[in-house]
């Protein structure tokens, strides 16, 4: 166990499978271990050695039990790891996913996901019901639509006129609805009124953690980025500085344009939509809304939006926007600063270098 200097591990419910090499990439133990006994084993690698895992349910937990007992603890994206799979897409199994992520953690340029904190998946938490929660509130309203629709009974696309002519409806006995089907409506209705309940709980919870966090008050000025956006890019980062710059942390929302570039020629496409979509989607609703109220403001922001906005539509617009947003909210949160709607940024003067690389 001395020998040992890095660890992939293959995480799963009930049975973890490790794979573990010497200094030299020689294996020196691969097998599965019970969940039990997985930190008992840890236990005895030596102090700062790299342990590494693939981003899924639990990774977090284990990364943090892990640097609690003085490990190296790395979570590495899926998707980075699957290159590095020898056998291909055919021989996926445990053990060869455990080779896979210890060889992906010994490369140089490896893109590793900072450990969560309890309080930041606490929070994700939160968003995660609330998104489950508005899809299953969705499903429940087209059920109604639907059940309604069978009997004759078709009413205008709008929540709001559904739920205010519902109970007249249900109580109108011209109609040609079932009385069974009324009492199926009826209860219908009602856990569209639950799941009312719970979303305004999450939002609760949302709020309050705009009130107690700086940075989450600080996000939320951005035009186009709200109390929503603003608490689930927070819990979801963490740490802003963990990206050198605006442009890698647009990137890795997925806003940049994707690339099919070959001999010296640049052919951009779409955006990449890599990272979080939940992010991404927050941030591009939440520009849409700006774009279509840019010409009621006068700020140098939305000048640049409604130029846009003649020159490629308002839909590029809204995208380009949130790539924007997300720039500004990397530039405020890791300067601590203000948003300023009339800020202008100078680019840095070129400095032109000696012979021997350094500045003149």
């Amino acid at each position: 166990m001395s020998d040992i200097v890095r660890v992939g591990v293959d995480l799963a419910k009930n049975v973890l499978h490790v794979h573990a090499v010497d200094a030299a990439g020689k294996v020196i133990a691969t097998r599965a271990l019970p969940r039990g006994k997985f930190a008992e084993w840890c236990s005895q690698l030596p102090a700062n050695c790299l342990v590494a895992m693939e981003a899924c349910s639990g990774a977090h937990f284990w990364s943090r039990k892990l640097i609690a007992m003085g490990l190296d603890a790395r979570i590495i994206p899926s998707q980075l790891v699957t290159p590095y799979r020898v056998q291909g897409r055919g021989g996926k199994n445990d053990a060869n996913d455990a080779a896979a992520i210890c060889e992906a953690a010994s490369r140089p340029h490896m893109h590793f996901v900072p450990t969560k904190t309890v309080a930041q998946q606490g929070m994700l938490c939160v968003h995660r019901l609330r998104e489950s929660l508005k899809e299953e509130r969705t499903a429940c309203i087209n059920q109604i639509r639907g059940l309604l629709s069978e009997f004759g009974v078709v009413l205008p696309q709008s929540a709001k006129v559904l739920r205010e002519r519902l109970i007249e409806v249900i109580e109108d006995a011209t109609n040609e609805i079932a009385s069974m089907a009324r009492l199926v409506v009826q209860r219908a209705a009602d856990r569209w009124r639950e799941l009312d309940e719970h979303i305004t709980w999450c939002d609760q919870r949302i709020a309050a953690h705009n009130k107690d966090d700086q940075q989450v008050r600080r996000a939320a000025q951005v035009k186009g980025i709200g109390p929503i956006t603003a608490s689930a890019l927070v819990a979801t980062v963490g740490d802003f500085k963990q990206f050198r710059n605006a442009a890698q942390f647009g990137a890795w929302l997925g806003l940049t344009p994707k690339q099919n570039s070959s001999g010296g020629k640049t052919c951009l496409g779409g955006i990449t939509k890599r990272g979080d979509m939940y992010l991404r989607s927050l941030l591009i609703q939440g520009a849409r809304s700006a774009v279509l109220s840019a010409d009621k403001r006068d700020d140098p922001i939305s000048r640049w939006v409604q130029r846009l906005c003649d020159r490629s539509g308002w839909q590029k617009a809204a995208v380009a926007l949130a790539n924007k947003n997300a720039r500004i909210l990397w530039a405020m949160l890791t300067r601590e600063q203000r948003f300023n709607c009339h800020h202008v940024s100078v680019k840095p003067s070129g400095q032109q270098c000696a012979p021997d690389g350094l500045a003149s």
